[in-house]
């Protein structure tokens, strides 16, 4: 049995699959997957798994250089937005519309839907390196 990080099997191999700068998606439970990509379910109901617990245990894993949030999240759901920045203070942050947003995820090796029921709490892991 593993014994630290994601115990979720399929996350566990997206994160050992990336290379630099491939990305995957952690988002809310309304947040519409593209055809043909990835789909790592977790919602359970409303709010469970949020999206920060999530983001927290992804991070465990994954090296992180850069983050794209929709840039409604500032106004819609401030709270979230700021804990990301936080969790994420050495990556590069950026800030697209939630329709680019959707369109980066497209091209996303994953996209992780969590239980999270609240505005805008998307956001684009775009993979670093460790060296």
């Amino acid at each position: 049995m593993k014994k630290i990080g994601a115990l979720n099997s399929e996350i566990t191999a997206v994160i050992s699959q990336l290379g630099h700068t491939d990305t995957i998606v952690i988002g809310d439970c309304g947040l519409p997957i593209p055809d043909g990509v990835k789909r790592i379910d977790l919602a359970l109901k409303p709010g469970l798994p949020s999206f920060i617990d999530t983001l927290e245990v992804v991070l465990e894993e994954m090296q992180v250089e850069a983050a794209v949030l929709a840039e409604e999240i500032k106004t819609h759901n401030p709270k979230i937005e700021q804990q990301v920045r936080e969790i994420l203070h050495d990556a590069e942050m950026s800030y697209v519309s939630h329709e680019q947003l959707k369109r980066l995820s497209e091209r996303a090796k994953a996209v992780i839907r969590t239980g999270e029921a609240t505005p805008y709490a998307n956001v684009v892991l775009r993979s670093g390196v460790i060296f």
